[in-house]
């Protein structure tokens, strides 16, 4: 049911290539002409987050802003012959300009995890630089899609709610927590097991971005696939600690940077499709919701023009998700009231 997104080299992709280079040429800016904006640009993951897109002819600008290094990333990015125009923005003092008439804000800003670090250690840092980054799109950009990479996800996507609340412009729809290399990592590592191709295989992940929260619906996996308890379990703890193997097989070198890249290229093409009235743009996201008693948990969502416009909710589990349900509950509704009381505690409206 829920398809993969094909990203960059598919033959419809270079199809639209051509029409939106031939669209550009008229002075349309190309197809959709939407404009993206990478929150963290010059960073490990912000990089190459920033070379797909700028591949992507749903593109017509490319804002990047970092606090160091943006406009030499910008200028090196702008010398591909593709249809986006890219600009970058150094510092504070050029936030605003950054974000103003953003369509997608896409933050990977912070610091990476190294060994023996969980993704809550980051909270000091990324938590105060997610609460001004959600402060300034509240004011330049209200209307745009946010997707927040920047972990802790299972407490930034609040932090960034209570701030887009506090300043009256938050609408549950346009906020998300990227949990799509969840997905990515679930697809790999299953089609890996069956012999799959890997782009056909398609498994859900509900619940959270950290660990046990980290649900992957693999009863529901397109196409239906089997395993035995014991391989289950070991695969469903691969998926829930993939980011640990990356972190720890570069040895202090960074976290998982290309493959979150592509995952988070990947959920803005979505959110771009459905901005365009493409139909039937499905992905996982973690999002603001009512489906279990914590107040975010991510699920399968259909996307449109205003953010995503359905949530397909938990679907029907099998009796070990059921499980991993009830385990991930309690450490995600605490990441949740941790993120809130940050914000209340610390925001200052200016």
């Amino acid at each position: 049911m829920f398809l993969s997104s094909k990203l960059l080299r598919a033959p419809s992709v270079q199809v639209a290539m051509k029409a939106a280079a031939s669209g550009s040429k008229q002075g349309g800016g190309g197809a959709g002409g939407k404009k993206v904006v990478v929150l963290g640009a010059s960073g490990g993951i912000g990089q190459p987050l920033s070379l797909l897109l700028k591949e992507s002819p749903l593109i017509g600008k490319l804002a990047l802003y970092d606090i160091a290094h943006t406009p030499g990333v910008a200028a090196d990015l702008s010398h591909i012959n593709t249809i986006s125009q890219v600009t970058g923005y150094l510092g504070p003092d050029q936030l605003k300009e950054a974000l103003a008439g953003a369509h997608v804000v896409i933050i990977p800003a912070g610091v990476p995890r190294k060994p023996g670090m969980t993704r809550d250690d980051l909270f000091n840092t990324n938590a105060s630089i997610v609460r001004d980054l959600a402060d300034a799109i509240a004011k330049a950009c209200p209307e745009a899609l946010i997707g927040i990479i920047s972990n802790p996800v299972n407490s930034t996507v609040p932090i960034a709610s209570e701030v887009l609340k506090k300043r009256g412009v938050y609408d549950e729809h346009r906020v998300f927590g990227v949990t799509t290399l969840d997905v990515v990592r679930a697809n790999a590592f299953v089609a890996e097991k069956k012999g799959l191709d890997p782009q056909q295989v398609n498994i859900p992940l509900i619940g959270g971005h950290a660990g046990v929260t980290i649900l992957p619906v693999i009863s529901q996996a397109t196409p239906s696939v089997q395993f035995g308890a014991d391989e289950l379990d070991k695969l469903t703890k691969r998926i829930q600690d993939a980011g640990t193997e990356v972190v720890n097989a570069k040895a202090g070198a960074g976290s998982a940077t290309l493959s979150m890249a592509y995952a988070g290229a990947r959920f803005v093409f979505s959110l771009l499709k459905g901005l365009n009235g493409e139909k039937n743009v499905i992905e996982c996201a973690y999002i603001k919701s009512d489906v279990t008693d914590a107040s975010y948990f991510a699920t399968p969502l259909l996307l449109g023009k205003k953010g995503w416009e359905k949530n397909f909710g938990l679907g029907k589990l099998s009796d070990y998700e059921k499980q991993l349900l009830e385990k991930a509950l309690p450490e995600l509704k605490a990441s949740i009231k941790k993120g809130e009381d940050f914000v209340n505690s610390t925001y200052k409206m200016k």
